[in-house]
């Protein structure tokens, strides 16, 4: 810039040409021109632009026209942000700052930039402030890049997370999983040992098993259809009763929405099926007109009632000896609601009640 600093027209300016510069101003310009780095020496009234060659990259488009121009014109788009700065300089306090962002337009579009530098306050023989000196890196890059790892270190971050609870809820899923499949398994272990306990012949004992672990993959499936988290009460009854309902009268079924959790609703469906299976048999499913009302309630804070009554079918006897189903509807299923129930075998139609919990901390209503 030496070259060009010596071609200019300087009498257009406040500083007049250089043949008449004082000492003190030469000598600032001198050392600027030497300097490697980027430097720019605003002087004079209308602190009139002077820069080396570090500076001119900075300047952008405005470089070829920067030198001999006021401050305001040169940073017109940023002018606003650096004049406190500028004032503080002149008023002959060294200005330092890191990381300034400023937006500007040097080269002819809005650039988001950032900047370490310090303004100088430059004095004449006199000591009077005559203008100052910017020394500035540029650290646009080296902010993006920093930003740039910080927040490819919160993306990382955030992965890792994502990848642990995605392997907790595994573990959480494997655990459940191993649960469920014991609580199947041993409800399916009772089922055969107790069909085979108690049928007078393997054939019959096979055909009871596979009724009742029919039954279970029923309510298996209305499980797995809620993802096992709790199913509704009126889906398992409907799903259980649905392989006898051959006409429309057959059954009436009533009650609140009320959810059940797992080893609860493989209960109730085994209850529902030996009823069933006991009424196709004896009860009111055996003949045309027999019909079965199905209710159930929730009462207290978190109590559960169910009761299956049966009407029009054949009169009613109470069986000579108690099988596995009796003992499974009173005493098994009971057991799952915490509860207890009971057959009548009333002459007019068996009535089977169950009146349990639903658990600790379960809701008794499902929600809308």
């Amino acid at each position: 810039m030496g070259a060009e600093i010596r071609a200019f027209d300087w009498t257009t300016t406040p500083l007049g040409p250089i043949s008449t510069w004082p000492k003190w101003l030469r000598t600032t310009v001198a050392n600027l021109v030497e300097c490697g780095h980027p430097i720019a020496f605003w002087v004079g009234p209308e602190l009139t632009t002077i820069f080396n060659d570090g500076f001119g990259p900075i300047l952008g488009k405005r470089a070829a026209t920067a030198l001999g121009k006021p401050l305001a014109d040169v940073w017109f788009d940023v002018m606003d942000d650096i004049r406190p700065m500028v004032e503080q300089a002149m008023a002959g306090t060294p200005v330092w700052k890191e990381d300034l962002p400023l937006t500007m337009t040097r080269n002819g579009y809005p650039e988001e930039t950032w900047w370490t530098f310090s303004y100088s306050p430059v004095r004449d023989d006199e000591g009077r402030i005559m203008g100052f000196l910017d020394t500035v890196t540029e650290t646009t890059q080296s902010v993006l890049a920093r930003r740039q790892i910080v927040e490819t270190n919160e993306k990382l971050k955030r992965e890792v997370e994502l990848q642990q609870e995605a392997r907790r809820q595994q573990r959480v899923l494997q655990r459940e999983l191993s649960h469920r499949m014991k609580n199947t398994l041993s409800m399916v272990q009772a089922v055969v040992s107790q069909s085979l306990r108690n049928a007078p012949d393997p054939k019959v004992a096979a055909e009871l098993a596979y009724a009742r672990i029919t039954a279970l993959a029923r309510a298996q499936d209305v499980l797995t259809s809620t993802s096992w988290a709790a199913s509704d009460v009126e889906m398992i009854t409907r799903a259980s009763i649905e392989p006898y309902h051959d006409r429309d009268e057959r059954f009436e079924v009533a009650g609140p929405s009320v959810e059940l959790e797992a080893q609860r609703s493989l209960g109730l469906a085994l209850a529902i099926h030996e009823l069933a299976t006991n009424s196709v048999k004896y009860g009111a499913l055996s003949v045309e007109m027999g019909a079965v009302k199905i209710d159930w309630n929730i009462f207290g804070e978190n109590g559960f009632s169910f009761s299956w009554r049966e009407v029009g079918g054949p009169p009613v006897e109470a069986p000579s000896r108690r099988g596995f189903g009796s003992r499974l509807t009173e005493r098994v299923v009971p057991a799952y609601f915490e509860g207890t129930a009971a057959l009548d075998y009333a002459p007019a139609g068996l009535t089977y009640t169950l009146s349990g919990t639903l658990g600790a901390g379960r809701p008794s209503r499902a929600e809308d």
